[in-house]
């Protein structure tokens, strides 16, 4: 086989994981897309380095990119991400006898030290929604700490999500996983206020059932609300993403007692070990603040 009809074939392998991904493991556009991303690139690196046939690379040939990407200051969180993609690939084509052996088996993939995410006081949080803000801008920074939504289940969400009656939301998470969100009386109010103004924009342009429009009528984009988020932060001197909104709501409740488990399943995290990270936020903070009454 021509090296030009390896790389062909690779990409056909690639574009079969992708599908996999997508239909048997559920797993998120943006998630394929970064898998994607990191294949291409790990194939790119190989081939500039010497033929590339999949039978043949060793645990050497991954060893090499890896110090690649360490010499090229590329974030260690990232690169552990990058890793875990290319494992995922020779896993899958081992698994389809594609290759007879995993060369990837035996790699670790290096263990990061657990940070502890930026919370905002409540303090902080009336502080930014003080600011003079658009009603939408209102209900979405409201909807992200009422809810402790993140941004991909924010920009999804349409009309029919919505019962302000009984104050819920529908969600769906990471691998279209379904759950109900109660919301507050507060965001419930601003959400009728934001769906009067949307109404407008929804029948000049025939919009998309989505809860939030641009001013063309079209579903807000992820980067729009990274923006907002971000600017808004400028009120209380924090570099501020909504997921630092979602880990602030997250802390409040079990600041104030919530159980591990209701919190779990009001963020819609798949294992309770990823919920129990906001413990330590919550001891942290119990911490800081006795010292500050105490000295």
């Amino acid at each position: 086989m021509s090296n030009l009809e390896e790389k062909e074939t690779i990409s056909q392998f690639i574009s079969d994981y992708l599908s996999y991904l997508e239909m048997e493991r559920g797993l998120s556009k943006n998630t394929i897309l970064a898998y994607q991303s990191d294949l291409i690139s790990f194939f790119d690196f190989l081939s500039n380095e010497k033929e590339v046939i999949l039978d043949d690379l060793k645990r050497k040939d991954f060893s090499l990119y890896t110090k690649f990407l360490a010499k090229n200051e590329i974030n260690p969180s990232t690169i552990t991400r990058k890793i875990a993609s290319i494992k995922g690939f020779f896993k899958y084509i081992c698994n389809k006898r594609i290759i007879k052996t995993n060369p990837t088996a035996s790699i670790v993939s290096p263990k990061l030290p657990k940070r502890l995410p930026k919370v905002l006081s409540i303090n902080e949080l009336e502080k930014i929604l003080e600011q003079k803000l658009e009603i939408q801008d209102y209900a979405i920074v409201e909807l992200l700490y009422s809810a402790g939504l993140r941004v991909s289940e924010l920009v999804q969400l349409e009309l029919k999500n919505i019962d302000l009656a009984q104050q819920t939301i529908k969600v769906f998470g990471k691998g279209s996983k379904e759950r109900i969100v109660p919301i507050g009386k507060k965001c419930a109010e601003i959400l009728k206020k934001h769906l009067k103004k949307r109404e407008l924009i929804a029948l000049k342009y025939n919009s998309k059932p989505y809860l939030f429009l641009t001013d063309k009528g079209q579903k807000i984009t992820r980067q729009r609300v990274y923006k907002l988020i971000h600017s808004l932060g400028g009120a209380v001197e924090k570099d501020i993403s909504p997921h630092t909104i979602r880990h602030s709501f997250a802390t409040h409740l079990l600041e104030r007692g919530a159980d591990l488990r209701v919190v779990q399943e009001l963020l819609g995290h798949s294992s309770i070990v990823t919920t129990q990270l906001y413990t330590h936020i919550s001891k942290k903070t119990l911490r800081e603040v006795y010292f500050r009454i105490n000295g």
